[in-house]
């Protein structure tokens, strides 16, 4: 399959609403939290320390669901990006396939915040009931997507890739496209060759590559 018949083929695929379905579910389910969450660590309504002292677990929590269904929303914009700019290729679709399938598995499966620290939905006050009424087809189904069929292909296109600046198409525009080109160089050639003698010494980075760093522009960057 050429190139292109590749990347249209990713666009015929049916995945796109399946991750608008899905990231809404999810959006849908964090609010749900949120107004859990927030009972738990107010007092007049207003925060209260000691409040959220005794509730660290759930506020924790809900940071790292805020986050993972954000990750979910975010491939779903940058697949309809890919899709409508012609570069949403195989690797492309099963990265968002893996990714998407494994946020949502840890969703509604459990979140492992730490070795010894895990996030059950239960946690935030959200009821199996309100769970399970989230845990539309779409979900279910990329859920499903995210199985060792779909990881293998995908390992076996980043086995073909190792060499490459990045793993499929990031979807970035030319100047940022750039700029990460520019600092690979850099670290491939300054930084590479000298890392793992800097760790064995126990060393800082020596200030001759932060001024190097600094003839890039890089603490110039806004």
């Amino acid at each position: 399959m050429t190139q292109a018949a590749s990347r249209a083929a990713g666009a015929d695929t049916g995945l796109l609403p399946l991750l608008i379905e899905a990231s809404d579910s999810v959006q849908a389910l964090l609010a749900e939290a949120a107004a859990s969450v927030r009972l738990k660590v107010t007092e007049g309504g207003k925060i209260s320390s000691a409040a959220l002292e005794r509730e660290q677990h759930a506020a924790h929590g809900y940071a790292w669901l805020a986050t993972y269904v954000e990750s979910v929303r975010q491939l779903a914009a940058y697949t309809g990006r890919m899709i409508e700019t012609n570069r949403f290729g195989e690797i492309e679709e099963l990265l968002v396939r893996v990714g998407a399938g494994e946020y949502l598995a840890q969703i509604f499966g459990g979140i492992p915040m730490s070795q010894g620290e895990m996030l059950r939905l239960a946690d935030l006050g959200v009821t199996e009931q309100k769970a399970a009424a989230r845990m539309t087809p779409a979900v279910k189904e990329l859920i499903a997507g995210n199985n060792a069929e779909t990881r293998a292909a995908l390992a076996k296109l980043i086995a073909k890739a190792q060499g490459s600046l990045t793993i499929g198409d990031a979807g970035l525009d030319e100047t940022l496209d750039a700029m990460r080109a520019e600092m690979h160089r850099f670290a491939e050639s300054e930084v590479v060759p000298h890392a793992h003698e800097w760790h064995l010494k126990n060393e800082y980075i020596p200030m001759d590559i932060i001024s190097k760093m600094a003839e890039l522009g890089v603490f110039g960057l806004t």
